[in-house]
C-alpha cells in the first residue's frame, strides 16, 4: 500500500557488491494504491465463532484468493456468526482421544473477549509505566522523532537498512508534489563471515557498499557534497539523540564483540571517512518508527505504527507532557515525540498473559529466559515451535494415539517448523488435507491419518488464532492510552503479509476488545483500521532524515548529539 503507482526499470553499472538496482517513481500522488497483499474476506475465511473467533475444525474448504482485491475488501472485519459445517470428515469422524485433545487444546489456546480486555488494560497500565522515571518491562523508547510529515518534506537522501541477510541502500527523492518521492535502490548481500568476524571489518564493507551506490548514480564521490543518511539498525539500541545509538546486544545472527555497549555512530562514520563516503549521518532509526512516519506520509491517518514479524513491535507519537522521565529536559508539553515501544517485553512478570506449558517450555529453552513474553506468544519466529512442540507431546501421551510406530525423530528437533509451516496447513484448499498430508510426508516423513490432519488444521488455526487476537491487544491499548476512537494503524512483518486470516481475527478482537458496534454495510471500514505499511527502513528513514533536518534548521536541537554535523 502507498508504492508509488509506476515502476521504471533502470539498468545500473555492473557491481560486483550489487544483487538489484531498481527505481520507483511515484507519478500520481494518493493516499494508497490498490493492495497486493490481501487476506481472506468474510465469505473465504472459515467460519468463526463471533464470541472467541476462534475456527472450526469442521469448516467447508478454503478457496484461493484472487491476485488483486479492491481496497474496501482489505478492511479488518468481523467474520459473523459460524455456517453450519459443510467440510468432509466432521469431528463426528474423528476419535474419541483425538476429539478430546482438539477440545483440551481449544480451551488452551482460545482467548476470549474477557481475557482480552483484561490483558488491554493491563497493557495500558504498562505503557504508562514505561514513560515514567523508573521505567517498566516496556522501554518505551523516545526516538527524537518529533512531528509528523506534512506531505511537503523536499530534498534527496540516503537511507541505509541494515538487516541480517542483506544491506540496502536507497536514494530517495521527496519532491515538490505532496507526497510524491522518486527511490532508487540496490541490495548488497551481508556475508556470513562478516556477521562473526572484527568490527573494523563490518564497518568497512558497509562504507563499501556506500561508496559504490553512490558512485555508481553520482559519480566523482571527491566532488559532490554530502548527502544525508537516514541509518535504520534495527537491532536493540538505547538512545538518548537521534545521532547516537548504543548496542544493548546483537539479534539475527550478528555476534561481534567489541561492539554491544558502546555508540555505533562514532565506528561508522570512522568507516566512512576512511573510504571517503560524502555521506554525512543524520538520523538513526528503528524500523518501527519508521514505519509509522513512511505511512503517515501517504495518509495523514495513520498513527500507529506496527511489526508483526519474526518479531513484534510498537510505535506512536506521545506528548512529552506525558513522558515523566524526560520532564528534566524542560520540552514544551504540547510537544510531540515518537515512542519506540519495544513491547515484545509486555508482561514479563506473567500477570495477564494465558501461557501454557508450550509457551513456559519456550521461554525455558531461550537465550534469555524471562524476557520478551509477549513476543514469545505472537511472533513468527516462536509459532512453528508452539505448534511443534504441541504435537510431540500428544504423540508422547500414551493416552493419545497419533504418529503411532512412526519415526518422528525430525519433530523433535527444536525450531525445525517455522510459521511458514503453519501457514501452510491453514491454507490447505482442499477437503482430504491434502497439501497438509504431502507437507508432512516431504518435511517429516510423518504419514498422517485423516483424523491426525484433521487436528493438526484445528492445532495450526488455534495457534494462529492466539497470535493475532494477542496482537491486537497492543493496538488497542495504545488507541485507549491516546484515546483513538478511529484511524489507521500501519503494519508490516511476514507475519501480518503472509500469514493467512491473521489481519481478519485481529479486527474481530479489536471489536470486542473495543466493543465496536455491529456493521450496516459491509463496505462500511472499521474505526481502526491496520494497513499494510509503507517502506519504513527506506522512506521512513529518508524522511525522519529530512524532518530531523528541517527542525534543527527552526532551532529546535533536543536530542542532537553533535549540531556540528547539521551545520
Amino acid at each position: 500500500l502507498g508504492k508509488p503507482r509506476e515502476l521504471l526499470p533502470v539498468t545500473s553499472n555492473p557491481d560486483p557488491f550489487c544483487s538489484c538496482a531498481s527505481i520507483y517513481h511515484s507519478s500520481t500522488p494518493e493516499l494508497h494504491a490498490p493492495p497486493v497483499l490481501l487476506h481472506h474476506s468474510a465469505l473465504s475465511s472459515p467460519p468463526t465463532c463471533a464470541d472467541c473467533g476462534t475456527v472450526s475444525a469442521s469448516t467447508s474448504s478454503l478457496r484461493k484468493l484472487p491476485l488483486q482485491t479492491p481496497r474496501s475488501s482489505i478492511n479488518m472485519v468481523g467474520l459473523g456468526p459460524r455456517p453450519p459445517p459443510a467440510r468432509k470428515g466432521s469431528k463426528a469422524d474423528i476419535p474419541k482421544d483425538l476429539l478430546n485433545e482438539i477440545r483440551r487444546l481449544e480451551e488452551l489456546f482460545t482467548v476470549d473477549q474477557k481475557k482480552l480486555k483484561s490483558i488491554t488494560e493491563h497493557f495500558i497500565s504498562e505503557l504508562a509505566k514505561g514513560l515514567s522515571v523508573e521505567g517498566g518491562n516496556i522501554p518505551m523508547n523516545p526516538t527524537w522523532v518529533m512531528s509528523f510529515p506534512d506531505g511537503y518534506e523536499t530534498g534527496t537522501f540516503i537511507a541505509l537498512d541494515m538487516g541480517g541477510t542483506n544491506l540496502r541502500v536507497c536514494q530517495i527523492t521527496l519532491t515538490d508534489q505532496k507526497s510524491e518521492f522518486d527511490i532508487l535502490q540496490s541490495k548488497y548481500r551481508m556475508p556470513e563471515e562478516l556477521k562473526t568476524g572484527n568490527s573494523d571489518e563490518l564497518w568497512e564493507y558497509i562504507a563499501d557498499c556506500l561508496y559504490q551506490f553512490v558512485e555508481t548514480h553520482h559519480g566523482d564521490c571527491t566532488k559532490i557534497d554530502k548527502l544525508p543518511l537516514g541509518f535504520t539498525f534495527s537491532y536493540p539500541a538505547t538512545q538518548n539523540y537521534i545521532d547516537e545509538g548504543i548496542l544493548q546486544r546483537w539479534t539475527k545472527g550478528f555476534d561481534i564483540s567489541g561492539v554491544e555497549g558502546e555508540n555505533i555512530v562514532p565506528m561508522f562514520e570512522a568507516a566512512l571517512a576512511k573510504r571517503g563516503v560524502p555521506i554525512k549521518l543524520t538520523a538513526l532509526i528503528n524500523d518501527t518508527t519508521g514505519t509509522m512516519i513512511a505511512s503517515a506520509y501517504t495518509d495523514t491517518k495513520m498513527k500507529i505504527g506496527c511489526i508483526f514479524g519474526t518479531g513484534c513491535n510498537a510505535a506512536y507519537m506521545e506528548d512529552c507532557a506525558s513522558i515523566p522521565k524526560l520532564a528534566h529536559m524542560n520540552l514544551p508539553p504540547n510537544t510531540p515525540m515518537a515512542i519506540n515501544c519495544e513491547w515484545g517485553a509486555f508482561d514479563n512478570e506473567h500477570k495477564v498473559l494465558p501461557r501454557t506449558d508450550y509457551d513456559k517450555i519456550i521461554d525455558r529453552d531461550s537465550p534469555r529466559p524471562g524476557q520478551q513474553a509477549f513476543e514469545k506468544m505472537i511472533a513468527g519466529l516462536y509459532l512453528g515451535e508452539i505448534f511443534r512442540l504441541v504435537l510431540v507431546d500428544l504423540h508422547d501421551n500414551k493416552d493419545v494415539h497419533i504418529f503411532e510406530g512412526q519415526d518422528i525423530s525430525h519433530l523433535r528437533k527444536a525450531y525445525s517448523l517455522d510459521s511458514s509451516f503453519l501457514s501452510a496447513v491453514e491454507e490447505d484448499p482442499f477437503e482430504n488435507l491434502q497439501e497438509t498430508f504431502d507437507l508432512f510426508v516431504s518435511t517429516l516423513s510423518i504419514t498422517c491419518t485423516r483424523p491426525e490432519l484433521e487436528l493438526i488444521r484445528r492445532l495450526a488455526e488455534l495457534i494462529g488464532t492466539r497470535a493475532a487476537r494477542l496482537s491486537a491487544c497492543g493496538v488497542a491499548a495504545i488507541c485507549k492510552k491516546k484515546g483513538y476512537e478511529t484511524c489507521h494503524v500501519g503494519a508490516d512483518g511476514s507475519v501480518f503479509n503472509k500469514y493467512p486470516h491473521f489481519k481478519a481475527r485481529g479486527a474481530q478482537a479489536l471489536r470486542e476488545i473495543l466493543d465496536w458496534p455491529d456493521k450496516t454495510n459491509a463496505e462500511e471500514e472499521d474505526p481502526i483500521e491496520v494497513l499494510a505499511a509503507e517502506d519504513g527502513s527506506g522512506v521512513g528513514a529518508a524522511l525522519i532524515a529530512a524532518l530531523t533536518l528541517k527542525r534543527v534548521n527552526a532551532g529546535n536541537m533536543a536530542g542532537i548529539l553533535h549540531p556540528e554535523n547539521f551545520k
